[in-house]
């Protein structure tokens, strides 16, 4: 698993570091790249799990969902009433089918992949969402948007890195099987020290209270391997080992981004809820 996350890491670190030194509008550009590219996978993975989609019309609600997200600020409510729109474009578009029973299946399984992939956009709602860094941050030359994301990604590398190295050396019970053979209660206590390490590290330097970490660091692990784990479950209902062949031999971008899709929205709340 982690070689397969290092060679995807090693491929798409180029574009990801050229976006982070550039800073907006660039890294909104590279979310909605990955975002799109996702929900293509997405489509696909729920098309042969049994389920019919629109994925022209999914795409669509994708991308506005993550344009919303890279500009919260223009329209108030915009992303409730861009959910709302999107739900009743896509049941429109569900009424070319000649079966009821289909039209509704594609309808909901349409909108759940749209927005499932879109939520890697609260990457975007993160950097907008938190404060200025204090002036005698170690970081504040990064500006709080791309510390904070550059926390969150490092958060979640550390968890990978963890879970791995503990749950190989000594990983025994295994929890959830029957979507991930390879997950242990070992692992999973690894990757939370792990990442509740980095994140102390991070909040000191972007000064913020190191003993946050002590809820920021669990809540980033925990969210991580949840979105790993629902990844897992699209793949085992479609009876696929990768997301996509984007990666020759090493999937598609939702295997190397799938933690980010829980873990983002995550962050983003407990930035909103708790940082000031």
């Amino acid at each position: 698993m982690l070689r397969d996350r290092a060679i995807g890491t090693a491929i798409l670190l180029p574009p990801l570091v050229v976006a982070f030194v550039l800073g907006e509008p660039f890294i909104a550009a590279l979310v909605l790249v990955i975002a799109v590219l996702g929900g293509f996978e997405t489509f696909r993975l729920i098309q042969a799990a049994g389920s019919p989609t629109l994925p022209l019309l999914g795409t669509v609600l994708v991308i506005a969902v993550v344009i919303d997200a890279a500009a919260p600020s223009q329209l108030a409510g915009s992303s409730v009433l861009l959910s709302a729109i999107g739900l009743g474009l896509v049941g429109v578009g569900a009424f070319a089918s000649q079966d009821p029973r289909e039209g509704l299946a594609s309808w909901m399984a349409t909108v759940f992949g749209a927005l499932y992939a879109a939520q890697i956009g609260f990457v975007l709602r993160l950097g907008h969402a938190v404060p200025a860094l204090p002036a005698h941050a170690h970081l504040a030359g990064l500006g709080a948007e791309r510390a904070w994301i550059l926390l969150l990604v490092l958060g979640v590398w550390a968890y990978d890195t963890g879970a791995y190295f503990v749950g190989q050396r000594y990983g025994k019970e295994r929890f959830l099987v029957h979507l991930s053979p390879s997950k242990t209660y070992a692992g999973l206590a690894g990757g939370l020290v792990a990442t509740t390490v980095v994140v102390a590290i991070l909040s000191w330097a972007i000064g913020q209270p190191i003993i946050m970490a002590l809820l920021l660091g669990p809540l980033i692990g925990l969210s991580a391997q949840a979105g790993d784990l629902a990844e897992s479950m699209l793949k085992r209902a479609a009876g696929a080992k990768d997301s996509g062949t984007l990666i020759p031999g090493h999937g598609g971008i939702l295997d190397r981004v799938d933690s980010f899709l829980f873990a983002a929205p995550a962050v983003a709340l407990y930035v909103i809820a708790l940082v000031r």
